[in-house]
């Protein structure tokens, strides 16, 4: 049987405890290869977030497009979309 595939779409917590790291710790718990992509690169503590950093469009939909003609995915998770720009950006990526 060949191990699942999920793709990541998330922002990255640099604390480790939610976001994207935190999604690939469970998808390795569950013996699941995972891809990601980032949405947004956070300054925070297992607190507080302190700070937002956007992913720029053309790089984020530049990621989306790489990684889904590479890979077959069996699933998708997304997270973290900060923006209305990002949320439009995933949608007509992930629609094509």
């Amino acid at each position: 049987m060949n191990q699942p595939k999920i793709l990541i779409i998330a922002g990255s917590d640099s604390s480790g405890g939610a976001g994207v790291q935190a999604d690939i710790k469970t998808a390795t718990a569950h013996k699941v290869y995972s891809s990601s992509v980032i949405t947004a690169l956070t300054a925070q503590s297992t607190q507080k977030v302190f700070a937002i950093h956007d992913v720029p469009i053309d790089f984020l939909r530049k990621q989306i497009d790489v990684v889904l003609e590479d890979i077959h995915f069996d699933a998708i998770k997304i997270g973290m979309l900060s923006s209305v720009e990002i949320i439009d950006c995933v949608a007509m990526a992930l629609k094509n």
